[in-house]
C-alpha cells in the first residue's frame, strides 16, 4: 500500500469510524514534594504540575491538527497522593486534593488522576485517612479523580479495605446527588492495578515510572466494527485476522502521536494502551463489534467468547505496532459509555451477572454502572469483593466504578454528560452479603501467586 493509500485510509478511519486518540496522559512524579507541613508540600505539588505540564494542552493540540487526528482528552496522572500526603497532618488530606484540582485547572487539562492509595496487603495510617477523605474530595474538587488498589495475585485481597470502599463509594455518591452522583464516577477500586494506565478514572503515575512521562491511550471501535464488516460469515480465525489488522493500524497512529507530543515537550515517551474505549456516540461501540461478530445482541449466549477473540486479537496486533504497550490494553465494557450496552440494557439482554462474566475476559471490570439509590454499602462492597477476586485468580487487572444513584430505581436513566455518556439504572441482587464483607481481615493469595 503505497503512502497516499494510508493517508487516505487514516482520514477515512478518522471521518468515517470515529477513530480518535481518546487521551495523550502526562504522569508525573510527586515523591520530592512530600512534606511535614501540608502547605509547602501542596505549594511544592503545584509547582511541580504547573511547571511539567505548562505546555501539555498546547503541544498537544499542536499535533492535533498537524497530524488531522482527534485528541479527545488531555489528562495528568501523579503519585499516588497517600505516599506524598503520609509526611503530613492527616487532617488536612482535602488540601492536597484541592491542590490537584486547582493545578489541573491551570494548565487546561480534562482530569488529574492520582487521589490514589495501594492498600492490597494492608493500609498505614495515612492510606486510612486518605480513603476517609476520598468522598468529600470528589464531592468538593471538578476534575480529580481517585482510586484504590484492594488487592493482587501476589498480596491477596484486603478485605477490611473493600468493606470501606463499599461505604465510600457510597458517599461519594450521596455528597454528589445533586449531580446524579457523579462523585462515584470519578472513583475506581482496583485489584492488580498497574502505574502506566492513561485512561480514567484510574490512572495514577507508578513508583516504577520516570520523573516524567507521556502515554497515550487509543479508541477505534468503529474502525474495527468496519474491518468486522468485511469477514461477515468467515471464521473465526478470519475474524482474529482482521481485527489484528485494525488494531496495528490503531496503535502505529497512537504511537506517532505519543511520541512526537513527548518529544517536543522534552520527556520521555512511556505506552500506548491498546484498550478499546468506546463512547455513547453512534458508531463508537465495543457492543456493536461483539454484534457485528455474530451475537444478536450484548449479554446473550457466546458474548464472553466473542469478546475473548475480540480482546486477544487487539494485543497481538497492536504488539506487533508497538513494543511499548502497556496500562490495560484490551476492550473496555462500560456501560454508560458504550451506546450498543446501553441499548443492551433496554431491552433486557443483559445484566450484572453477565458483565461479571465478561470482565473475566476484558480490560477492567463493572465499570460505569448505575444502580439503585438504596443499594446498600455492603452489597457494593460484595460486588467489589467479586471482581477483586476474579482479577488476583486470573492474574489482571480488574475494577469496580459502580455508582449507586441517590433517589433513582431500576428502569431510571441517569444523564451523566460528555464521555461518560447516560446509563439506565441495573437491578442488583436483593440478598445481602454483609456478614461476609464484615469479617475483616485479609482474603490470602492463591497459590498460584507465588510465582518466583
Amino acid at each position: 500500500m503505497d503512502t497516499t493509500d494510508h493517508i487516505l485510509e487514516t482520514i477515512r478511519m478518522i471521518e468515517e469510524d470515529k477513530f480518535d486518540i481518546r487521551t495523550v496522559t502526562m504522569g508525573i512524579s510527586l515523591l520530592d514534594c512530600a512534606d511535614s507541613h501540608t502547605d509547602r508540600a501542596c505549594e511544592r505539588i503545584y509547582q511541580r504540575i504547573t511547571t511539567q505540564a505548562a505546555r501539555l494542552v498546547e503541544v498537544a493540540k499542536e499535533v492535533e491538527a498537524e497530524l488531522g487526528v482527534p485528541i479527545i482528552n488531555k489528562r495528568i496522572s501523579v503519585t499516588p497522593i497517600a505516599l506524598i500526603a503520609g509526611a503530613s497532618d492527616p487532617e488536612n488530606y482535602l488540601a492536597y486534593a484541592r491542590t490537584l484540582d486547582r493545578a489541573a485547572k491551570s494548565v487546561g487539562v480534562d482530569f488529574i488522576g492520582g487521589y490514589s492509595a495501594l492498600v492490597e496487603k494492608g493500609a498505614t495510617s495515612a492510606e486510612k485517612a486518605l480513603l476517609d477523605s476520598i468522598a468529600p474530595a470528589l464531592a468538593e474538587t471538578d476534575v480529580v479523580c481517585a482510586s484504590v488498589n484492594v488487592g493482587s495475585s501476589r498480596a491477596g485481597i484486603n478485605m477490611s479495605a473493600v468493606a470501606q470502599m463499599g461505604r465510600v463509594m457510597k458517599e461519594a455518591a450521596e455528597l454528589t446527588a445533586d449531580r446524579s452522583g457523579i462523585g462515584a464516577a470519578k472513583l475506581v477500586v482496583f485489584a492488580n492495578a498497574v502505574g502506566d494506565n492513561p485512561f480514567m478514572a484510574g490512572a495514577f503515575h507508578g513508583v516504577e515510572e520516570p520523573d516524567t512521562v507521556v502515554s497515550v491511550g487509543v479508541s477505534g471501535p468503529g474502525v474495527v466494527k468496519r474491518a468486522l464488516e468485511n469477514v461477515r460469515g468467515q471464521s473465526f480465525g478470519a475474524m482474529a485476522a482482521e481485527v489484528k489488522r485494525a488494531a496495528f493500524k490503531i496503535t502505529r497512529v497512537g504511537q506517532l502521536v505519543g511520541r512526537l507530543v513527548a518529544e517536543r515537550l522534552g520527556v520521555e515517551f512511556g505506552i500506548v494502551d491498546l484498550s478499546l474505549a468506546p463512547t455513547a456516540e453512534v458508531g463508537d461501540s465495543v457492543a456493536h463489534i461483539l454484534e457485528e461478530m455474530g451475537v444478536e445482541k450484548v449479554g446473550a449466549p457466546g458474548t464472553t467468547a466473542a469478546l475473548a477473540l475480540l480482546n486477544d486479537a487487539v494485543k497481538k496486533g497492536g504488539l506487533m505496532a508497538c513494543s511499548h504497550v502497556g496500562g490495560l490494553s484490551g476492550s473496555f465494557i462500560p456501560v454508560s459509555e458504550d451506546i450498543g450496552m446501553i441499548e443492551a440494557v433496554r431491552a433486557g439482554a443483559i445484566n450484572l451477572e453477565k458483565l461479571e462474566a465478561m470482565t473475566a475476559i476484558c480490560s477492567v471490570g463493572l465499570d460505569m454502572v448505575a444502580v439503585p439509590g438504596d443499594t446498600s454499602a455492603e452489597t457494593l462492597a460484595g460486588l467489589i469483593a467479586d471482581e477483586a477476586a476474579i482479577g488476583v485468580m486470573n492474574h489482571k487487572t480488574t475494577a469496580v466504578r459502580i455508582i449507586a444513584v441517590p433517589g433513582t430505581s431500576v428502569g431510571d436513566e441517569i444523564e451523566f454528560g460528555g464521555l461518560l455518556g447516560r446509563a439506565p439504572v441495573l437491578p442488583v441482587s436483593r440478598f445481602s452479603s454483609a456478614d461476609l464483607v464484615q469479617r475483616g481481615g485479609r482474603l490470602p493469595a492463591p497459590v498460584h501467586g507465588f510465582r518466583n
